[in-house]
């Protein structure tokens, strides 16, 4: 068997010129120094700017290595991630450089380890010195942003984005060992599974390194049970096989079935001795996206899949620092919300192993980009070898996932080519979108639909962000207009689309320190990367508030303004069903405290927005919508089983009421017309059965709202207080900021409307006992009418 030798921990980290530090691997430059105290807190006011000088920076790590025990015939250095151009020398010699964050390096080095220590070094070049000295060899290229991230194969969004800062890293940022082998091992194993007709299928390719000629063979196991042997004799160095594995369980997306996973086994042996044994789990299913007419539709199993979806960026900016817990708490979140695809978008990196693990467990869908974003990349060396590089190695290693359905070119190139006029007669990507990638996903991973990019007509002699084709991203409509002109059209899939806020309170508080804080004090605007954001803020909220000046009450309109906005379009797309095949919200998470899209912000604390998501992803849900002039109550129905009942709609404030009996089948959408006595209503509640929707026909500025007569109880429960809010009249959006009264505590809701007479509990949890009456301090419970009065 293969045996390992980790290489992590502690290592010594120096700047040339520089005093040896302590330093952590995995880690990166940044981290490092910052646990020793050398640099302040990049995330606190614009302390980002004070550690520009890290990412100009070169850097080494050192430390000593020696195999333990007895010397196999060969020992490679493996290193799973390196974070960007580094060389790598081992007791004075080099032993090979490296220039892409995206791939793992092996090196041999039988011939220089044994059980003496020797010096390994590993001396990263500043990603800037790469990135500019491959521009000027290669001409620059038009981008996004006014920073070369396009010219090195690194997370781009390292070098900043429209909710980031910069922070070029530097390090060992994944795991790196020894290994040592006899005779062979299993270099790669590529599965893929699918399913149909109640049968699993297995089409699966080996490579195999050796060391000696001899005959191996290969065992694979599906749960234990032997499905395949391949033969690998002499100095055979691959194979292949495709078998049914008989009657399975298909994998199944969130809200279709349950993600049945299998275990899957691959074993090298020579004789009866294993050589090397690979296991991963893995599901069987098939996947496709129904094109017809310019739809886009997925389908899992044959069946169609609303897609409720998430943008996901890297959850840390620092990379490193990632765990398998963190994932699990932010997509478990995410399932929980309702979502059922998440799109890992092409400005970040290939995630981690347990980000995809956590997806098929979770039946959470994975729409995986390529990695490029927002930018002209060159196709010439020396990137163009390295994309193919990337691209294979990727391919091969999340292929066994069942979560994962489809693959995408690049985020947004091939619309801002056209749209932002790129136009400079030099390469920017188009083969590597519309050839390469296509031509490796056809070759290695044949069972997953591949897209050109996002937004892409699937043709091209159509406009590349046409909402009558294939993909969509919506924004204009936050960049230039009111949030209610989502409602101008339904476009067949909305990959992108969201409305900023900014994080909760105590995140806030926490990432800027100004006194006075105000909207547009020099830290809230520091922690402010869109063009113009809080400018777009304000005129998002000027027609249905008016513009606040007060801190809290901004922060809180803020709030209540990126939910309105959402829930406009969700609710309008759904009840476009099947014409529109989906939304995906941008964006779930954020990798540092930031005003932005996000739903959950860079603390993990959860804006009132990520509550919202439950219900607009809900499997029944209604909603009142605008339609041909009048007003009609859709009736969403994302479950397996028909939504009968009596639908009812009323004006509560002057009276009147309309009820219809209807019918709704699995997966559709059922609109039941208002009647025009009831249409031009300021207020209306449509209800059926446990869902009720609101219709409010005017703005909030100009809504009679009544002062809010809430009863409040708090009781003291085990973890917490438990919250009671009674509404003696209408209280529209009630929130409860629990992280106003301890910067750990949460609320199990957002924002909440109560009729005259409702109530509702919400459940603050806390490490610590709270104080019943800090309840009643300021901004901690408030509601809509309060806000607009003060």
């Amino acid at each position: 068997m293969i045996s390992q030798h980790d290489l992590g921990g502690a290592w010594t980290l120096w700047s040339d010129g520089g005093a040896p530090s302590t330093a952590t691997v995995p880690g990166c430059a940044h981290t490092d120094l910052l646990t020793a105290g050398l640099i302040p807190d990049p995330f606190l006011d614009d302390n980002e700017k004070a550690v520009a000088w890290v990412g100009r920076t070169d850097w080494t790590y050192a430390r000593e290595i020696a195999w333990p025990g007895p010397k196999p015939e060969r020992i490679d250095l493996l290193f799973e991630g390196l974070d960007t151009v580094a060389a790598i020398e081992l007791d004075g010699v080099t032993l090979g450089a490296t220039r892409n964050m995206h791939r793992s390096y092996r090196f041999d080095v039988t011939s220089s380890v044994d059980s003496t220590p020797r010096p390994l070094r590993v001396r990263f070049t500043s990603a800037y010195v790469e990135a500019e000295a491959v521009r000027e060899e290669l001409g620059p290229r038009p981008n996004a942003y006014p920073e070369p991230f396009n010219f090195i194969r690194k997370m781009a969004c390292s070098f900043g984005w429209d909710w980031g800062p910069i922070l070029v890293t530097a390090g060992i940022w994944r795991p790196v060992r020894l290994e040592g082998w006899n005779t062979a091992r299993l270099a790669t194993v590529l599965p893929l599974a699918t399913h149909s007709d109640g049968v699993g299928r297995l089409a699966l390719t080996l490579d195999v390194e050796r060391t000696r000629a001899r005959d191996l063979r290969a065992r694979v196991l599906v749960d234990g049970e032997q499905v395949a042997v391949l033969d690998l004799p002499g100095a055979t160095t691959g194979a292949r096989c495709a078998v049914e594995v008989g009657k399975v369980t298909p994998w199944s997306p969130r809200g279709h079935g349950e993600p049945t996973l299998s275990e899957l086994t691959v074993e090298l042996l020579d004789g009866d001795v294993v050589l090397d044994r690979w296991n991963r789990r893995t599901g069987f299913r098939t996947v496709g996206i129904d094109r017809t007419g310019g739809g886009f539709v997925f389908r899992v199993n044959g069946e169609p899949v609303l897609v409720k979806g998430v943008n996901w960026i890297p959850d840390d900016v620092f990379p490193s620092r990632m765990t398998r817990e963190r994932y699990e708490r932010r997509l478990r979140a995410a399932a929980d919300a309702g979502v059922n695809l998440v799109r890992v978008w092409g400005g970040g990196i290939y995630e981690d192993r347990a980000f995809y693990e956590i997806c098929d467990e979770l039946g959470l869908m994975v729409w995986q980009d390529f990695l490029f974003a927002c930018a002209c990349y060159p196709e010439e060396e020396p990137l163009r070898s390295e994309v193919v590089a990337e691209a294979r190695e990727n391919v091969t290693r999340l292929a066994v996932h069942p979560s994962l359905v489809t693959w995408s070119g690049n985020n947004e190139n091939l619309w801002l080519y056209e749209a932002m006029g790129w136009d400079t007669g030099q390469t920017w990507g188009e083969k590597y979108y519309l050839e390469t990638l296509p031509a490796i996903v056809a070759e290695l991973d044949p069972s997953r639909p591949y897209q050109a990019g996002s937004p892409w007509p699937g043709r091209r002699d159509l406009p590349p962000n046409d909402p009558d084709h294939g993909t969509f991203h919506s924004w204009d409509v936050w960049n230039r207009e009111d949030y209610e002109n989502y409602r101008n059209s339904a476009p067949r899939f909305v990959a992108e689309f969201g409305w900023q806020a900014p994080p909760a309170w105590r995140t806030l508080r926490d990432a800027v320190s100004d006194e006075p804080l105000r909207p547009d004090s020099p830290g809230v605007l520091h922690h402010q990367k869109a063009e113009d954001g809080n400018g777009k803020l304000a005129r998002g909220l000027a027609p249905h508030f008016g513009v606040p000046d007060d801190v809290d009450a901004w922060h809180y309109l803020s709030q209540l303004n990126q939910v309105r906005a959402v829930r406009t379009g969700v609710e309008h797309w759904r009840a476009h069903w099947p014409h529109t095949g989906g939304s995906i919200l941008w964006q779930l998470n954020d990798l540092w405290p930031v005003t932005s899209w996000a739903a959950i912000d860079g603390a993990g604390r959860f804006k009132p927005l990520y509550f919202a998501l439950s219900e607009l992803f809900a499997e029944r849900a209604l909603t009142i919508q605008p339609r041909d002039g009048g007003l009609v109550v859709a009736v969403l129905n994302d479950s397996p089983r028909p939504w009968t009942g009596q639908v009812t709609v009323e004006r509560p404030t002057t009276g009147g009421r309309h009820c219809a009996d209807v019918v709704v089948a699995p997966r559709s959408v059922e609109l039941v017309p208002v009647p025009g006595s009831l249409a031009d209503a300021e207020f209306l509640v449509a209800r059926l059965d446990d869902e009720r929707a609101l219709w409010f026909g005017v703005p909030d500025k100009d809504f009679p709202y009544p002062d809010a007569e809430l009863a409040v109880t708090v009781e003291p429960v085990p973890g917490g207080l438990d919250v009671r809010v009674e509404a003696r009249t209408l209280a529209r959006d009630v929130l409860l900021q629990a992280d106003r009264i301890h910067p750990r505590a949460v609320a199990d809701r957002g924002f909440v409307t109560l009729l005259a007479g409702e109530s509702a509990v919400v459940r603050v949890r806390a490490p610590i006992e709270l104080d019943p009456g800090s309840v009643h301090e300021p901004w901690v419970l408030t509601d809509l009418a309060s806000v607009l009065k003060r």
